[in-house]
């Protein structure tokens, strides 16, 4: 079941890591034409095709595991705002060089806290279930479910919003009806409060992932 899940939050949040220009100029072309839920399985193509019969390789090379991540996710996902949505009023009180610097390094901690779920992935363990109703610029569900090791699924949401080039983004993934920007936001709000936005960030920059397991600890959430 964790693994699923880390599969699910790794598909959802991609990484901040940059991706090589080519790969953000060509995703972010097709990202115009395409609605979310072409995103969605477009993605989940791609991501099969990188992982397929890679996994080893993938599995003792941790770097160009998350080289697939940033070529594949990073495109499609809102960075900013889902950080913004994360520090919550926080947000408001962050100079903009705070945001930033807060939005790289707990994405690239979030990465590499789930990388290797993805070891997991193989052709049709995402399934995109039909999409109903109109798109809306501002919030947009896509609906799909995962399949687990004994055959079960999870349901797994992605909210998505155009951004201000046009381009629909994603920025927030919920599992079996739990937001993962919610989740996330009271943590961040607790470790705020306990050492302040700037110490958080420099945990986040300097301990990556290990800073996001002691928040959880701390909140008693485990992923």
């Amino acid at each position: 079941m964790l693994r699923s899940l880390a599969l699910a939050t790794a598909i959802a949040f991609g990484s901040v890591i940059a991706a090589p220009a080519f790969a953000q100029d060509a995703a972010a072309t097709a990202g115009a034409q395409q609605t979310p839920p072409q995103v969605v399985q477009a993605i989940s193509d791609e991501l099969a095709k990188a992982i397929d019969g890679h996994q080893a390789e993938l599995k003792n090379n941790h770097d160009k595991l998350i080289g697939v991540i940033d070529s594949v996710f990073l495109p499609h996902f809102d960075i900013d705002y889902a950080s913004i949505l994360v520090l919550g009023q926080h947000a408001r009180e962050a100079s903009p060089d705070q945001r930033s610097r807060f939005a790289k390094a707990f994405y690239n901690s979030i990465t590499h806290r789930y990388a290797e779920g993805l070891l997991d992935y193989t052709r049709g363990r995402v399934k995109v279930l039909p999409f109903n109703g109109d798109l809306n610029e501002k919030r947009t569900i896509v609906r799909t479910q995962v399949v687990l090791d004994d055959g079960k699924t999870i349901a797994v949401d992605y909210a998505f919003r155009k951004d201000r080039d046009g381009n629909w983004k994603a920025y927030d993934v919920i599992i079996e009806g739990i937001s993962y920007i919610t989740n996330y936001r009271n943590q961040v709000d607790a470790e705020i409060r306990k050492v302040g936005m700037d110490q958080l960030i420099t945990n986040l920059e300097t301990q990556g992932e290990k800073a996001l397991e002691t928040m959880e600890k701390d909140t008693g959430t485990t992923k």
